[in-house]
C-alpha cells in the first residue's frame, strides 16, 4: 500500500514573498542543511481527507494551528514512492514560538538508551529561490506550484 502524507506550505509577504520550511529533528538530520528541509507534513490513511490531516500535522509539528484560504497544490510522488499532497496558506509564524511534538529513539544505536527528540528542531522563512535549495528535492515542485498559483490572474 502506498504511503500518503499531507502538508502545508505557509507563505507570507514581508514585503517580498517568503515560505516557511521545517528542519527535521533527531540525530540523523542534525548536521544536514541544504536539501533536508521540508513542509510540515504527516501521514494519513485512505479514510481521511488530506486537508484536515495537513492542518493537524502542522499544529502537532509547529505548535500553531494554520487558518485561512487554503490553496491546493496537488500531489507529488517522492523518490521513496510516497505521495505527498500539499496545501498553501498565507499566514504568520514566529520561528522562536516552535513547539514540536517529540519522538523516542534508541541513541546511540544498539546502546539500549532511549532518547527523546523534537520532530522538528527549527523553522525558518526563506525566499522562494533559497527555499528550493533548502527543501528536499522531491518537494521543490510545491514552491513552483505556489508561485504559479499566486501569479494567476483572478
Amino acid at each position: 500500500m502506498t504511503k500518503r502524507s499531507a502538508g502545508i506550505l505557509m507563505y507570507r509577504r514581508s514585503p517580498e514573498l517568503e515560505v516557511l520550511l521545517a528542519h527535521p529533528g533527531g540525530p540523523f538530520w542534525a548536521k544536514k542543511d541544504e536539501g533536508s528541509w521540508s513542509i510540515p507534513k504527516g501521514e494519513y490513511d485512505e479514510a481521511e481527507e488530506p486537508l484536515p490531516c495537513a492542518i493537524r500535522e502542522f499544529e502537532e509539528e509547529l505548535g500553531a494551528r494554520p487558518h485561512g484560504d487554503f490553496i491546493e497544490l496537488g500531489e507529488i510522488v517522492q523518490p521513496s514512492r510516497k505521495i505527498v499532497v500539499a496545501f498553501a496558506v498565507e499566514g504568520t509564524f514566529d520561528p522562536p514560538a516552535l513547539r514540536s511534538n517529540r519522538f523516542e529513539l534508541e541513541w546511540p544505536p544498539k546502546s539500549g538508551r532511549m532518547q527523546s527528540f523534537p520532530e522538528i528542531d527549527r523553522v525558518e522563512w526563506f525566499a522562494p529561490d533559497w527555499a528550493k535549495v533548502k527543501i528536499l528535492l522531491g518537494q521543490q515542485g510545491f514552491i513552483d506550484r505556489l508561485l504559479a498559483a499566486l501569479h494567476k490572474p483572478r
